[in-house]
């Protein structure tokens, strides 16, 4: 089974009811709070892997530096005469060379890590904000993460796999140069047999580092479905967010049949001012508008049946606004429709062969 196939029951919310999908707005909220999917265990393998390639690089380099540390301070460990601060210095400057390069290859190899992850550099100080509630101790809910649940069982089969992944890797290797190993026993070379020991560690941390950082690709699409899955919305949470982005909708459909019942009432004027009036010759008509600066596609200032429709036409006449015969689509419009509404996209083609329709005859007229 893949990590794609992965029952989603497995990383159900905690809270019931949170069955809805996590809209954008609120995923784009938890990124500006600094919560994003990502993957600890991709992060760390990335770091160890350039860490120890850094560490290979650098070896000739820091085993001279710590040599001639050991010989400076040695050469001085018979000295009597009272502490002086420079060897205090003299380590100090000696140990930030040796280590200087693996932090910073470890520091660079973190903070790319995290922006593969994040699609982009991404920089909060919302999670190391202060709150009180972080420092109360809740041992309840810890256990049940940690030890109760899938992300739980998940963590410490990673760990358990790890471990049994570094211990195959070290056995196959030092079995397979046990043989030069034993070798070094006759041999007064310390020199040489602390090299092959490094080359064969070497071996060690960068096959384990790249077995670790394999492990981390799934890991990272699993930790991408469970945050996912933590932030999934109630239906009650859904209509609330909308509220606060579009407003209350009860409210705004209230407006809209204001506004309707205001168009209406306006209706002679509307009709006059409108482009076109679309009709089926007795039963409806449909009254409509293109202006650019209000909306991209024609919009209903009016519509009727029967007694209504039959004052559209004539309203229409009274002010010279051309009358377009088309049984379907004065019936969907007026079907589908509300006055004050914008033209369905599925009508646009009819619509604008109508337009080009009266463009046409308003040209010959002049």
């Amino acid at each position: 089974m893949s990590f794609s196939e992965i029952d989603l029951q497995w990383f159900a919310a905690e809270d019931e009811g949170r069955t809805e999908d996590p809209s954008e707005y609120k995923l784009k909220k938890a990124r500006d709070e600094g919560r994003v999917a990502k993957s600890h265990e991709l992060a760390g393998a990335l770091v160890m892997l350039v860490t120890v390639l850094v560490l290979i690089v650098c070896a000739k380099f820091l085993m001279r530096n710590c040599a001639e540390l050991m010989v400076y301070f040695f050469t001085r460990s018979a000295d009597s005469s009272p502490f002086q601060g420079k060897y205090f210095s003299v380590f100090v400057i000696y140990l930030a060379k040796m280590v200087l390069p693996l932090v910073v290859s470890g520091t660079v190899a973190g903070i790319l890590a995290n922006i593969i992850q994040n699609k982009g550099f991404l920089f909060s100080t919302k999670p190391i904000e202060f709150q009180f509630s972080k420092i109360t101790p809740k041992v309840g809910q810890y256990l049940k993460k940690t030890m109760f649940s899938f992300e739980g069982g998940f963590n410490i089969l990673k760990s358990f796999f790890k471990v049994i992944v570094i211990a195959f890797v070290a056995y196959l290797v030092i079995r397979s140069d046990m043989k030069v190993f034993l070798e070094f026993l006759n041999v007064s070379n310390i020199s040489a047999a602390v090299g092959r020991i490094a080359f064969s560690a070497a071996k060690i941390l960068v096959i384990g580092a790249v077995l670790f950082l394999l492990i981390a690709i799934p890991d990272y699409f699993v930790q991408k479905k469970q945050f996912i899955e933590s932030m999934k919305m109630t239906k009650q949470e859904v209509k609330q967010e909308y509220k606060e982005m579009e407003g209350d909708p009860d409210v705004k459909a209230k407006l809209d049949q204001a506004q309707r019942q205001l168009l209406q009432k306006n209706m002679p004027q509307m009709v006059a001012k409108s482009d076109v009036v679309i009709a089926n010759p007795t039963h409806f008509a449909v009254a409509l508008l293109y202006d650019k600066q209000v909306a991209d596609a024609p919009q209903v200032m009016a519509k009727g049946a029967d007694q209504v429709a039959f004052r559209i036409r004539e309203i229409a006449r009274e002010n010279d606004v051309p009358i377009v015969e088309n049984r379907p689509l004065a019936r969907a419009l007026y079907a589908e429709t509300d006055v004050g509404d914008i033209i369905p996209i599925e009508y646009i083609n009819a619509i604008v062969t109508i337009y080009t329709q009266i463009d046409y005859l308003n040209k010959r007229k002049i």
